[in-house]
């Protein structure tokens, strides 16, 4: 059986083919980080999400360069050009409204090109500036249920930090009758005895 995530070295580097060709691959990857700029949280299968998530960082590091240097430019250029918008690659996690997917759905890959050019002025003035203060680590990666089909395939939710959205973990309470805080309240009830005064009512 051929695995969907084989490995291949290049100069020393190590990534993943994700069963397809390079130019297959590449288009893939250009549609998740299309997609994450655009949604700032999006659900595909982990593999592909761990495999983009350091293009997408490179790509915000570019950015916060800004928008009058070449190299940045370019860089958005590439990346958020999608040429097979209708791949399904991956599932906007809680999405922000947008009036123009339905257009997009339905658009033919030369026409979709400048439809995403809409993203070069979020990227840069958006996302950059969000992320100046931070020197790396601009997105969260969050395993999520396996996939419900035969091949039962990983899955991950993928966003950018600091979005909109709704958090997906919320932070756990906490409560005194969990096993470490009892622990916890025994030694402290030892050490109260162990310090009073003989024959002190504790």
């Amino acid at each position: 059986m051929r695995l969907s995530v084989a490995a291949a070295i290049s100069h020393g580097r190590v990534y993943r083919r994700l069963g397809l060709g390079p130019r297959s691959r590449l288009d893939l990857l250009r549609n998740l980080v299309t997609a994450l700029v655009r949604h700032e949280r999006i659900e595909t299968p982990w593999a592909r999400a761990d495999e983009m998530r350091g293009y997408a960082e490179r790509l915000i590091d570019y950015a916060k360069l800004g928008d009058t240097d070449e190299r940045a430019m370019r860089m958005a250029n590439f990346w958020l050009t999608v040429s097979t918008p209708h791949t399904h690659t991956h599932t906007p996690a809680f999405p922000a409204p947008d009036p123009s997917c339905s257009s997009r759905r339905g658009a033919g890959a030369e026409r979709a090109a400048p439809q995403e050019k809409d993203l070069i002025h979020k990227l840069f003035k958006v996302l950059a500036p969000r992320f100046q203060p931070h020197p790396g680590s601009y997105t969260r990666l969050l395993q999520i249920p396996n996939r419900d089909a035969l091949d039962r395939a990983k899955m991950a939710v993928i966003e950018l930090k600091g979005n909109p959205l709704p958090p997906l973990v919320r932070p756990r309470r906490d409560s005194e009758k969990t096993l470490l805080n009892q622990l916890l309240k025994g030694y402290r009830e030892d050490l109260h005895r162990a310090a009073a005064p003989p024959g002190t009512p504790v």
